[in-house]
């Protein structure tokens, strides 16, 4: 597998990046965000268990200390120097110690099927692939072809109309949900980025799956139709569709314009961490008036309820998974992540 020479240039020389690229609005809040975000992966290297896991929900699975792993590196921080090298290497070696023959990435409690943590982890890896030190470096390249293999296979299971081209809980899942195959898109795009052989065919199947669940006159996303769980998954069909060559189109401003007409109330709902997460990925890559509206809300919103010990705790998932995805949040514009990475024309106003 290849891997892009620029990732490594660009963590190289990490926090100079990052202060160069803070957009506008983000450097009205950055003196609030910067101390906030390094409270709150601090609290996550002190909670972190020797063998790589973590305590509270799903903590044992593979996804956490995958989701744990992306925000230290979307900071900045780096697996090879840094104040958080042993607790992200930690990460990194834990899921590399748990995948099975057949390529799934297994451990632990994983919520209702492996994945979940098993797309999460494939994006962790392919994200830090480049970063790291060589002997990680020759398991990262040795595993993730087999977990790709995994994900392109999920999806090529004989399935009805209504779910070819998704993901559900298991491999051999016949049916999809969007939540699923939105962190299995962002897996494939992520590996493809990096020079690995992902189809294009795969990639296109995954848009038009999504593309099948949303209200074309409302523009929101729904879990499996176009409608339940609109507000917490408009965001993440918003990122995608942006990822995947659909800037600027129909599709994306519909989408856009349905989470702003319903951002301010997503406090309280059931996914609300993970919704706010999309949203501010999705608006950020929409970018202009979306991501001003919605990242000055979520800067206002979000740091006041912070705890004492730099964590956020998520309803859905507890505090280890409310941290991670909040600072995953904070920190889109900071563009340490490949992933985050946008087309820089997308603040032109029309």
């Amino acid at each position: 597998m290849r891997f892009l020479a620029a990732t490594i240039l660009v963590f190289a020389s990490a926090s100079a990046f990052a202060a160069e690229t803070a957009d506008p609005v983000f450097a009205e809040w950055r003196d609030r965000v910067d101390p906030a975000v390094e409270r709150a992966l601090e609290y996550l290297a002190r909670v972190q268990r020797e063998d790589g896991s973590f305590p509270e929900s799903y903590g044992d699975s593979t996804g956490i200390p995958a989701l744990a792993g992306m925000a230290i590196l979307s900071k900045g921080h780096l697996p090879t120097e840094g104040p958080y090298v042993v607790a992200l290497n930690k990460c990194i070696d834990f899921v590399l110690a748990n995948q099975l023959e057949n390529g799934l990435f297994e451990k632990g409690n994983a919520g209702s099927g492996p994945m979940y943590a098993h797309n999460i982890s494939t994006l962790f890896l392919s994200e830090v692939s480049g970063m790291v030190d060589p002997a990680r470096q020759e398991k990262i390249a040795a595993t993730l072809p087999a977990a790709l293999k995994l994900i392109l296979k999920a999806q090529a299971v004989d399935k009805d109309e209504r779910h070819q081209g998704g993901w559900r809980y298991h491999p051999g899942s016949t049916d999809s949900d969007t939540s699923c195959s939105g962190w299995a898109l962002m897996a494939l795009r992520s590996a493809k980025l990096n020079g690995a052989a992902v189809p294009d065919q795969a990639i296109a199947d995954a848009v038009s799956y999504l593309g099948r669940h949303q209200d074309k006159k409302e523009g929101h996303f729904g879990y499996m139709d176009q409608t339940n769980h609109a507000r917490s998954l408009t965001g993440m069909g918003l990122l995608c569709l942006e990822l995947c060559g659909k800037h600027g189109t129909a599709e994306t401003t519909i989408a856009a314009d349905y989470v702003m007409k319903t951002f301010r109330d997503l406090p309280g709902d059931q996914f609300e961490f993970y919704g706010n997460y999309y949203n501010a990925q999705g608006t950020f890559q929409i970018g202009g008036r979306y991501w001003n509206d919605y990242a000055n809300w979520m800067y206002d919103t979000y740091l006041k309820k912070q705890q004492e010990d730099g964590s956020w705790n998520s309803r859905e998932a507890g505090r280890i998974y409310g941290t991670t995805m909040m600072v995953l949040a904070f920190t889109v514009p900071y563009r340490q992540l490949p992933i985050y990475q946008r087309d820089e024309t997308v603040d032109e106003e029309e």
